[in-house]
């Protein structure tokens, strides 16, 4: 069976009437205090300080003055000619005859560069040039680097001699070394060898060798 409330146990009845007769009673309150204690200041009441007045003082702009400009530079001196030069000075004819013959000028000269061909060297000919005395010639002037005797370098360097119609070696390349030195051995040497020149048909031209030269230790 569901419990059920009485009017004198039911309190949100009088909820409404209570609630108005309660701000009534504050707002009565209200008007009567600010009524009858209008100058009324607590403990917490901002207490305003005395002022400090202040003068702001106008301050005079000051001018910056014009400076003169700097005085110009003085003029360079320049020696004016003696008269005794001047009487010596002569004046031709200034006047133009324009009845004569003007012969134009002669054409510039052209500079004729000379170009030097390069000679041609032979690769192969009836008969190859041999330095005089053989290759034996050729490794007696060979002066054996310091440099690879320590190091222990040996082995071959191929070199490409020019040789004229006159057996001599105008031109020489390496095409194969080994360093340490060696290519510069070989090459002093094989420049101061003396060829027997190539000919072809009988006659001595130019012609380029290869030329093998040996470093070996003993």
């Amino acid at each position: 069976m569901p419990l059920r409330r009485t009017k004198k146990a039911d309190l949100m009845a009088k909820y409404k009437k209570y609630f108005e007769i309660s701000l009534i009673a504050s707002l009565v309150l209200l008007i009567v205090a600010f009524k009858f204690f209008p100058n009324l200041k607590g403990e917490g009441a901002i207490l305003e300080g005395p002022q400090e007045l202040f003068t702001v003082e106008d301050i005079q702009q000051t001018k910056q003055e014009d400076r003169p400009p700097p005085p110009p530079k003085p003029p360079i001196p320049i020696e004016a000619p003696a008269d005794d030069v001047l009487e010596d000075i002569e004046i031709g004819d200034t006047e133009i005859d324009f009845e004569a013959n003007i012969e134009a000028p002669p054409p510039p000269k052209e500079d004729k560069k000379v170009v030097e061909e390069e000679p041609v060297y032979f690769v192969a000919v009836e008969e190859m040039p041999e330095p005089v005395g053989g290759i034996q010639a050729i490794q007696k002037r060979i002066i054996y680097p310091e440099i690879a005797k320590r190091a222990g370098v040996e082995g071959r360097v191929y070199i490409l001699a020019f040789v004229d119609e006159n057996g001599t070696v105008t031109k020489a390349e390496v095409i194969k070394g080994i360093g340490a030195g060696c290519d510069e051995a070989a090459l002093s040497a094989v420049k101061k060898t003396k060829f027997k020149p190539g000919k072809q048909r009988g006659k001595p031209v130019k012609v380029q060798v290869s030329i093998p030269v040996v470093f070996k230790l003993q």
